[in-house]
C-alpha cells in the first residue's frame, strides 16, 4: 500500500464520520480561531496606537541642557572649582547648549529622523488681537521648519514656518486652536490669517492655525503660540539661553539606534572626551506609548496561552476519537494485515487520519481567526492586517496536535494481531 493511498484512505475515513470529524474540528477551530483572533486585534491595536503615538511625537526624543543645579550640587564633580579664594570658568559639566552647537548637530546627524531646533520663550504671556486678549497663561514657542512635525502638530489653517521666516526671524507666528478661538471667536480660519496679533507688545503676523491637539501633561497644547527661535531670541529678555534640539524617528522601533547616534554627534559638537560624562541630557517622549504597547504584549502572551489551553483539550478529544476508530475499524485492520499490510502503513493511516482532521480545524479557525480580528482593526480605523507568523505557528502546533494525538492510537492498531483483528466482534 502506497503513502498516497494511505492518504487518500485517510480523507475517506474522516469524510465518512463526518458528525464525529466535525464537532473535533470545531474544538480545535476554536482554538485557533481564539489564539489568531486575539493576536490580530492586539496587532491591530498595536498598528493603532503607534500611528497615534506617533502623530503625537512619542517616536521622538529631546537633547537639552543637563542643568546639574536644578536638584542642587553634584558633589562628585563640582561646577565650579574656587583657587585662592576666586572662581574660575564653569566646567564643561554645566555648558548650555549654543545655537552653533545646535545647529551643527542639525547639520551632521544623518541618521533617517528629522530635526528640529527650538527655543522656548515665555509660559505666561498675553496675545492681544483688538480688543480681545487671552488670558495670561500663553506659552512661547521658538522652532524651525521641522518643529511642527517633531512636537506632533498639524496645521488646521495657513503655512508652517519656512527656512527664510527662521534666518530672519521675522515676526510671524502660528497660532495654537485655544488662543486661535480666544481671540477670534467662531470666525473660519482662514479669515485669521495674515491678521496681526501683539505678543509682549510685539506685532507678530498670522501665518498659520493649528489643529486641536488637547492637553498633555500639566497644560494644554492647544495654548501656544510659535515663532521661529530667532524671533523669540530676538524678542524676548531671556539672558544666557540653551537651545533644544528635537529628533523625530521614522518608528518607534528605531529609537534606540537613533539615540546612541545622536549622543555620538553631540558629545563631538560638545567636544567631550571619551572619559567625559555626557553634559546634556536625552528625554525619550515614549514612556506611554512603551507602557501601554507593553501590556498589549502582555495580552498577547494570555492570547497564546488561552489558544494552547484550548488545543491540548482538542488534542485529548481527538486521542479518544481515535481510540474509538481503532476498536471500530478493528476487523478492518485484521484484514490489511492479513493479505500482506504493514505496521508502518496502519500507522501511517491513523496518522494521517488523525493529521487531517487537526489541520482542517487550523485552516477554519485561522480564516475566523482573521475575520474576528480585523472586525477590530475595521472599528479602530487600521489596515488589514495578517499575522503571519503566528499563522505558521498555528499551523505548526496543530500539526503536532494531529501527530501527537494520533500517534498512541496508531501504535495501538499497528499492533493488532490479524488473526484476533479478525475475530473480534
Amino acid at each position: 500500500m502506497k503513502l498516497k493511498d494511505n492518504f487518500l484512505m485517510a480523507l475517506q475515513t474522516v469524510r465518512s464520520n463526518k458528525l464525529r470529524s466535525g464537532i473535533t474540528i470545531a474544538i480545535i477551530a476554536f482554538g485557533i480561531m481564539a489564539l489568531i483572533g486575539i493576536i490580530t486585534s492586539i496587532q491591530a491595536m498595536n498598528d493603532h496606537m503607534r500611528e497615534s503615538f506617533s502623530s503625537m511625537g512619542a517616536n521622538g526624543f529631546t537633547i537639552a541642557y543637563k542643568d546639574r543645579n536644578r536638584f542642587g550640587n553634584d558633589n562628585n564633580s563640582e561646577a565650579r572649582k574656587t583657587i585662592s579664594g576666586k572662581k574660575t570658568k564653569k566646567s564643561k559639566l554645566d555648558k548650555k547648549i549654543s545655537l552653533r552647537e545646535a545647529e551643527l548637530f542639525k547639520e551632521n546627524y544623518h541618521y533617517p529622523a528629522l530635526v528640529s531646533i527650538a527655543l522656548d520663550g515665555s509660559k505666561n504671556e498675553e496675545v492681544h488681537y483688538k480688543s480681545k486678549k487671552t488670558n495670561p497663561n500663553v506659552s512661547i514657542s521658538g522652532g524651525d521648519e521641522n518643529y511642527l512635525a517633531v512636537n506632533g502638530f498639524k496645521l488646521a489653517a495657513g503655512r508652517n514656518l519656512n527656512k527664510m521666516d527662521v534666518a530672519s526671524g521675522r515676526n510671524v507666528c502660528i497660532l495654537g486652536n485655544d488662543v486661535a478661538a480666544k481671540l477670534f471667536g467662531e470666525q473660519g480660519k482662514l479669515s485669521y490669517l495674515d491678521k496681526y496679533v501683539l505678543v509682549s507688545g510685539i506685532p507678530y503676523r498670522v501665518v498659520g492655525v493649528l489643529v486641536a491637539k488637547g492637553a498633555a501633561g500639566f497644560g494644554s497644547k492647544d495654548n501656544i503660540v510659535i515663532t521661529s527661535y530667532n524671533s523669540v531670541r530676538k524678542n524676548s529678555n531671556l539672558g544666557d539661553v540653551s537651545y533644544s534640539i528635537g529628533v523625530l524617528c521614522n518608528d518607534i522601533n528605531s529609537m534606540p539606534l537613533a539615540i546612541a547616534e545622536a549622543t555620538g554627534v553631540f558629545r563631538r559638537m560638545r567636544h567631550l572626551i571619551p572619559t567625559d560624562e555626557d553634559n546634556f541630557i536625552i528625554n525619550k517622549s515614549d514612556k506611554m506609548a512603551e507602557t501601554i504597547i507593553g501590556m498589549l504584549g502582555s495580552l498577547q502572551g494570555a492570547a497564546a496561552a488561552i489558544g494552547i489551553i484550548t488545543l491540548v483539550g482538542a488534542a485529548i478529544g481527538l486521542m479518544n476519537i481515535m481510540l474509538v476508530a481503532v476498536s471500530e475499524r478493528t476487523k478492518e485492520v485484521g484484514l490489511v494485515k492479513a493479505i500482506g499490510g504493514k505496521s508502518v502503513q496502519i500507522k501511517q493511516q491513523f496518522l494521517f487520519e488523525s493529521t487531517l482532521i487537526s489541520l482542517i480545524g487550523a485552516i477554519i479557525g485561522i480564516l475566523l481567526g482573521i475575520i474576528v480580528g480585523n472586525l477590530v482593526s475595521m472599528m479602530l480605523g487600521s489596515g488589514f492586517v495578517i499575522p503571519w507568523n503566528w499563522i505558521i505557528v498555528g499551523i505548526l502546533i496543530c500539526t503536532g496536535v494531529g501527530l501527537g494525538a494520533g500517534l498512541w492510537p496508531a501504535i495501538k492498531a499497528s499492533k493488532l494481531n490479524p488473526i484476533d483483528a479478525l475475530r473480534y466482534e
